[in-house]
C-alpha cells in the first residue's frame, strides 16, 4: 500500500496567524487524502511586502525545506509574489508551485481573461511583473486593489474590486492576490457568479497532482542541477 501524499505548505512571513489560517484553509481542500502541513519562515517579517522583504525571508525558507525534504513529497510558497521560488525550484528534487503561479496559470485555462485582485494598490506593480514573468499578460484583464477606504470588511473590499474587475475589465475570472485572502474564494464566487480562485487550492491541486504523478521541476538546463 502507498504510503499518503506528504505536502509542505512554506509561509515565507512569520505571522503565526496566516500560517493557521493557510493551514486550515489547505486541510479543507485535503479532506484526508492527503496530507498537509504549514509553516511559517522564522526570522523573516511579519509581512512580505518589497524586495527586501523576500531577501530577509530566503535563508529561513531554505531551512525548512532542507530541513523537511525527506519527510514530503511536495512543497508550496504560499505568498502570491512567490517570493524565492525559483531558488527553491533549483534546491530540490521535489516538486516546488508558488500560490502565484499556480492560481493565474490555472485561471488563464478557466477564461478568456482573469483579473489579480491585489491587497493594496502598493502590490500592482509586483503583480504585474510576475505577471509578464510568466507570461501571461495577454490573458491579463487588470490588476485591481480595493478603492474604498474606512470600516469595511476585508471581504467586501475584494468583493467591490473584483465586481470593478468583473463590469469594467471584461475579466472572466478573479485570483485572490494574496496567502491572507485564503478561504474567501467560495463566498466571493457565489456572488460574482464567475470562477474565483484561492491560490493555495491552485497549488494544492498541482503539487499533489504531481507529486502523486511523479513530475517534478526539469534540471536540464535552467535550474543547477548539482545545488
Amino acid at each position: 500500500m502507498k504510503k499518503p501524499i506528504k505536502i509542505l505548505i512554506i509561509n515565507p512571513n512569520s505571522d503565526k496567524a496566516m500560517t493557521a489560517a493557510i493551514e486550515k484553509t489547505a486541510k479543507n481542500y485535503a479532506n484526508e487524502l492527503f496530507q498537509v502541513v504549514c509553516m511559517q519562515t522564522q526570522g523573516a517579517p511579519l509581512f512580505i511586502e518589497t524586495y527586501a522583504d523576500q531577501m530577509m525571508a530566503a535563508p529561513g525558507m531554505v531551512k525548512i525545506l532542507k530541513e523537511n525534504e525527506k519527510d514530503y513529497d511536495a512543497f508550496i510558497v504560499a505568498c502570491h509574489c512567490d517570493p524565492n521560488l525559483d531558488l527553491l525550484k533549483e534546491s530540490t528534487n521535489k516538486p516546488v508551485i508558488g500560490i502565484g503561479e499556480a492560481s493565474m496559470k490555472i485561471a488563464s485555462m478557466l477564461g478568456h481573461s482573469f483579473s489579480v485582485v491585489s491587497s493594496d494598490k502598493h502590490s500592482i506593480p509586483n503583480k504585474e511583473a510576475i505577471i509578464r514573468k510568466y507570461h501571461l499578460q495577454d490573458t491579463c484583464a487588470s490588476v485591481r486593489a480595493p478603492e474604498s477606504k474606512g470600516l469595511i470588511k476585508p471581504k467586501d473590499l475584494y468583493l467591490e474590486a473584483s465586481k470593478l474587475a468583473i463590469d469594467e475589465d471584461m475579466s472572466e475570472v478573479i485570483v485572490l492576490g494574496c496567502a491572507g485572502m485564503s478561504g474567501l474564494d467560495k463566498e466571493l464566487e457565489e456572488v460574482l457568479n464567475v470562477p474565483v480562485l484561492d491560490g493555495v487550492v491552485c497549488a494544492l491541486i498541482l503539487a499533489e497532482g504531481f507529486a502523486r504523478h511523479g513530475i517534478t521541476t526539469s534540471k536540464a538546463r535552467r535550474y543547477n542541477p548539482n545545488y
